[in-house]
């Protein structure tokens, strides 16, 4: 696992269950449809990767495309960050 899904995920699993059933969480489950983040969350979530990644989040990104699951969480963290970043 690369390293800014593995540390989104530790953020989720940590922040929104608790620490608990990390294992079953796979990186394309969706975190809305399942009810682990919901529209707090996702707010909680951009506080997140503009803190750790130093990144700034666009009202208009604010989509489910973006932050619905771990996989397009990381995609979106990675476009968003500087080339030489990566």
């Amino acid at each position: 696992m690369e390293t800014v899904e593995k540390e989104l995920k530790t953020y989720v699993v940590e922040t929104f269950l608790f620490g608990q059933g990390g294992d079953e969480l796979q990186r394309d489950d969706s975190l809305l449809e399942q009810g682990i983040v919901d529209s707090t969350g996702v707010l909680e979530i951009v506080a997140f990767l503009e803190e750790k990644w130093g990144i700034s989040v666009e009202d208009e990104e604010l989509v489910p495309e973006n932050f619905d699951s771990l996989a397009s969480l990381t995609a979106f963290v990675k476009k968003k960050q500087p080339t030489e970043a990566s």
